[in-house]
């Protein structure tokens, strides 16, 4: 049995003292009733009949919450309201039932409704708080794990919403939309993992990431149309992340959406893992899989916006509570949804308690945090007088600003061993760099610049390429200006841009080996990586997400080729310390020849804290092989190849340096000592000291 400490929240709580909740306090300030309820009806009169029903119905005056609690809340710095909102099995009187607790200020009256209930409007009034917080809640006896329920809440207009839970911890199966009482209880057996994975994540150490959406991965043999679980990819995927090598495995979103073609980008249940795949006890099995194989595991967090469901966030309470009121700054022209309201403290609290609460009941590694650049500009993707300028007159969201160093400084100051990365797309300054220097506090930024850059290159026809030299030679300017990760993510094989084989030029040995060539500069370049599925065998067709992968095209060698250089990637990634010790500084590249466009040549050099550890990159961008080429290197002595992409086992056509290489005393770009080798076509060769070669290191060929 794991430690007690290991555990997750315990299924039932220990309960509070009942007897000093029994009378709810009614008195509240004639200035606090407006910000609360309409006028038309005060706290005080809602009290009154309260208290006519509460003999008769069985609904508790119970409450989670202390007042330093609510101060918390009401100031946006409480950061797990994921133990005092939502619904909470406990113990209560001697009776087992179910605490429920919602925000909803601007509401005239609150009720649980549910199959437990006949789903009936008036069964189960909750109570509101007499402390003008907004929040309603109380105690229904006889309610437990697995129950169905809503809120109705009656608008200050006197509408009648149904609203599924903000911090429901499961959901019905979409189309469906009810959430469940549900709790979070799981004993961990990661504790070797948790111990240890500051290594792991450190920003010194690999961290080679394989992005993937769980609903198309894979599918049942037999029912290609069934979803595997949580427990089913488990089985399937540990084994094979293992295989390839990956560090880390990034899901994209797995909360709970009612749209499964927004790839789970359109949240509706932000505490709730999508029932679509399991409960949360099987999610939490698959991420201690995981951990125990030696995989960290990073979730895409959304914080940027939420469908306008009616059953959802939008329009909660019957007015603008979530989002912003002002369409300017509250709704999303591109996604037609709805921004959150980052200047309002309890939207702040709730959503970086959601971000902690993955961090602290799934044993998340990371949070890859979506669509960055549409919160830090007003007018993002908006035309002239569709938005409002700061302050200050500028184009920049300050509170989402604001709230963004908030949310980094809260996770790394509660899960210091953790990263958060950010997708971010403009010229925003310090997006990775501390909050105290000024920075958003990140601790990655995805590379899209050279993301574009590379692609738009490796998509140049050979013959073309040195006309485009300064493409693929001008990411280095701005390398280290952020803690990079390079990414070949789910947007680029997408609505129409085809798969990334199907980018590449040339015929069909040219297209595999371009694929071999761009994969190899992606490992060899500065900065972490990150590879979407399917891209790691050359699937032929754009990602489908309705679709499992297409697994049958490794039965050609061509497809086999590419994954088994993926694999070599991975394992040369890890072997060598200097393509990570020092990822993101300076000093750990050096060109040794970046300026042949003629022969669309680049030559390199990777460094990491010890010299004997120095790696020489050559990539040849055409077709066309290279005997007797000279290059320059670092100091004197035997160069050995490690690598190269061009190896028959990747499908290439074997053009290498099987045998050792002595360095000469000729001068070559800019060194006292240079080298003669091959150089295979459309293909990368990587050379190391060979005494510092370990006798393990099998050249592929």
């Amino acid at each position: 049995m794991a430690k007690k400490n290991s555990k997750t929240e315990p299924v039932i709580p220990e309960a509070k003292a009942a007897a000093a909740k029994k009378t709810v306090k009614t008195k509240v300030e004639s200035s606090e009733i407006e910000t609360v309820l309409p006028k038309a009806k005060t706290i005080k009169k809602i009290k009154e009949e309260q208290a006519v029903v509460a003999d008769k119905l069985p609904v508790e005056p119970y409450s989670r919450f202390t007042d330093f609690d609510i101060g918390l809340f009401r100031s946006g710095k409480h950061y797990k309201l994921y133990e005092k909102f939502g619904s909470h099995v406990i113990e209560y009187n001697g009776v087992v039932g179910t605490y429920f607790a919602v925000w909803a200020p601007n509401a005239q009256h609150v009720s649980v409704i549910g199959n437990f209930n006949g789903w009936n409007r008036s069964a189960h009034p909750l109570y509101i708080r007499w402390d003008a917080s907004g929040i309603w809640e109380g105690f229904i006896p006889n309610v437990g794990v697995g129950e169905t329920y809503k809120y109705l809440i009656k608008s200050s207009t006197g509408e009648d919403l149904e609203k599924s839970d903000p911090f429901a911890l499961r959901w019905e199966v979409a189309p469906h939309t009810a959430s469940i009482v549900a709790d979070t209880y799981y004993e961990w057996q990661d504790g070797d993992w948790m111990k240890k994975r500051h290594e792991h994540n450190a920003l010194d150490k690999p961290y080679s990431v394989y992005e993937m959406h769980i609903g198309s991965w894979a599918r049942g043999m037999e029912s290609p149309d069934q979803f595997l679980t949580y427990n089913q990819l488990a089985d399937k995927l540990v084994p094979y992340i293992l295989e390839m090598g990956f560090t880390h495995v990034e899901f994209m979103p797995i909360m709970e959406h009612p749209y499964y073609p927004s790839w789970g980008y359109q949240i509706s249940g932000f505490y709730a893992a999508s029932s679509r795949y399991g409960t949360p006890q099987q999610l939490m099995y698959l991420i201690e899989k995981l951990h125990q194989a030696g995989i960290g595991v990073i979730l895409d967090w959304v914080p940027s916006h939420f469908p306008g469901d009616a059953h959802a966030l939008y329009n909660f309470d019957g007015t603008h509570l979530y989002e912003h009121a002002d369409v300017r700054k509250g709704f999303h022209p591109d996604w037609k949804s709805y921004i959150f309201n980052y200047g309002r403290n309890e939207v702040r609290a709730f959503l970086i308690s959601n971000a902690l609460f993955w961090l602290d009941r799934y044993h998340a590694d990371g949070l890859r945090v979506d669509a960055v650049a549409s919160m830090l500009y007003l007018d993002y993707s908006r035309k002239h007088g569709e938005w409002e300028t700061n302050v200050y007159g500028g184009n920049e969201n300050l509170e989402a600003i604001s709230f963004l160093k908030e949310f980094n400084e809260a996770v790394y100051s509660h899960f210091p061993d953790t990263q958060t990365i950010a997708e971010e797309s403009t010229s925003f300054t310090g997006v990775s760099r501390p909050t105290f220097t000024g920075g958003l506090g990140f601790g990655m930024k995805w590379m899209m610049g050279w993301m574009h850059d590379s692609i738009k290159y490796f998509s140049t026809d050979p013959l073309y390429r040195k006309y485009h030299h300064n493409q693929i030679t001008f990411s280095l300017i701005y390398a280290f200006t952020e803690n990079f990760m390079l990414p070949f993510s789910h947007d680029e094989v997408v609505y129409g841009k085809g798969s990334m084989l199907n980018k590449m030029p040339g015929d069909e040995w040219q297209k595999f080996a371009n694929l071999r060539l761009l994969y190899s500069y992606m490992f060899t370049h500065p900065g972490t990586k990150l590879l979407f599925m399917g891209d790691e065998f050359a699937q032929g067709s754009e990602w489908n997400y309705q679709y499992s992968l297409d697994w049958h095209v490794l039965e050609y060698p061509s497809h086999q080729g590419i994954k088994e250089t993926v694999k070599a990637l991975n394992n040369l990634y890890r072997d060598e310390p200097a393509l990570y010790e020092k990822g993101f500084e300076w000093s750990s590249f050096e060109w040794i020849d970046g300026g042949n466009a003629n022969d669309s040549i680049l030559i390199y050099t990777r460094k990491g804290l010890e010299e004997a550890n120095d790696l020489v990159v050559v990539l040849n961008m055409t077709p066309n092989p290279h005997y007797g080429f000279r290059v320059g290197v670092p100091s004197k002595g035997k160069w050995q190849e490690i690598f190269n992409s061009d190896a028959k086992i990747f499908w290439g056509s074997g053009i290498s340096n099987a045998e050792i290489v002595n360095s000469e005393v000729v001068k070559w770009h800019g060194r006292e000592n240079s080298v003669l080798i091959t150089i295979p076509p459309l293909g990368a060769a990587v050379f190391k000291k060979a005494a510092n070669v370990p006798s393990k290191y099998e050249l592929k060929r």
